[in-house]
């Protein structure tokens, strides 16, 4: 299904359709794309950020404490980055310490529960963009889950404005010394995967609305990753959307 132009209706109703499309992830990561002994979970609060989506690591008390980590890694599903790269393009790479050059922006992330996280997805919102305060923020917060180690997916379908002039994931990559992103022209949405090693990498691809929204690597370790159904369950979300408001959205312009 092509992306639409959400800067159409309000951000009340982009908020109802991000809470199916998040539920739709949720469905299809639960069923069989995560190995199985990673899972995930809707809108959980991690300390000072509030990510749309946790990808989780179940600890087994029981398990054999001696399994080598590449058990977890090839458990059940995902690519291996040494066999496969992901479609995505490679916008760049920085190294860790850039990382802690900001540790006076660290953020500890923690969970609720003893399982660990190990990636985090965001779906941008209106708000997270709509003054150079709510980019800072959401910089910051994304910024803090890199240093404590987590994988991140940010997809952002609003276009690049005053306060992020390359859009919400270049923001994120500038933060870490790594340097604007120089999207196509005429694609302004993008979608972008932080996958942390011993260097931050940064996969991306920018679209525009009447496109399909490009596949994303979602890395839970850092040579191991899935696919995102990012289309796929845009599509299934978007059919919960109002008739009043689809008229909106897709009228020809």
């Amino acid at each position: 299904m092509p992306a639409h132009d959400w800067t159409r209706v309000t951000a009340g109703t982009f908020h109802s359709f991000h809470l199916g499309w998040i539920a739709e992830l949720t469905r299809a990561l639960n069923s069989g794309l995560l190995p199985r002994d990673l899972y995930a979970l809707a809108e959980q609060r991690a300390a000072e950020f509030e990510p749309d989506l946790l990808a989780l690591e179940h600890h087994d008390e029981d398990a054999d404490q001696s399994r080598e980590p590449e058990e977890f890694s090839s458990s059940g599903a995902g690519t291996a980055l040494a066999v496969a790269r992901p479609k995505a393009h490679v916008i760049g790479q920085v190294d860790e310490a850039a990382l802690y050059a900001l540790k006076r922006r660290t953020l500890t992330i923690r969970h609720a529960t003893n399982d660990r996280i190990v990636a985090l997805l965001e779906i941008v919102s209106p708000g997270n963009k709509d003054r150079p305060q709510s980019v800072q923020r959401f910089v910051d917060k994304a910024v803090g889950a890199l240093q404590a180690g987590y994988h991140l997916v940010v997809v952002d379908l609003f276009p690049p404005g005053p306060s992020d002039p390359a859009g919400l994931s270049s923001a994120v990559w500038e933060a870490i010394g790594g340097q604007r992103i120089a999207w196509p022209g005429g694609k302004p949405l993008s979608t972008s995967s932080f996958r942390v090693a011993d260097l931050v990498h940064c996969y991306g691809e920018s679209f525009a609305p009447g496109e399909p929204i490009p596949e994303m690597p979602l890395f839970y370790d850092p040579d191991w990753y899935i696919n995102l159904p990012l289309d796929a369950t845009y599509a299934a979300a978007y059919q919960g959307v109002p008739r009043r408001w689809t008229s909106v959205i897709e009228a020809i312009s």
